[in-house]
């Protein structure tokens, strides 16, 4: 793993950490946490295979 790699996962951790605690003080509960999370992972699915599919169609 790179420098950058390793840095970048470090900071995504840290915003991990940051965004759940911003949650919890807005009083957003663990339920409604996992329910945020799933919809990111979702989203990020959703797009990871539009991209697919884009590259399959493409010459």
């Amino acid at each position: 793993m790179s420098q950058g790699t390793s840095e970048r996962n470090r900071a995504v951790r840290i915003l991990a950490k940051s965004l759940y605690r911003d949650l919890r003080s807005q009083g957003f509960d663990e339920r409604q946490i996992v329910s945020l999370a799933t919809e990111l992972i979702s989203e990020v699915t959703q797009k990871m295979s539009s991209d697919a599919a884009r590259v399959e169609v493409s010459p």
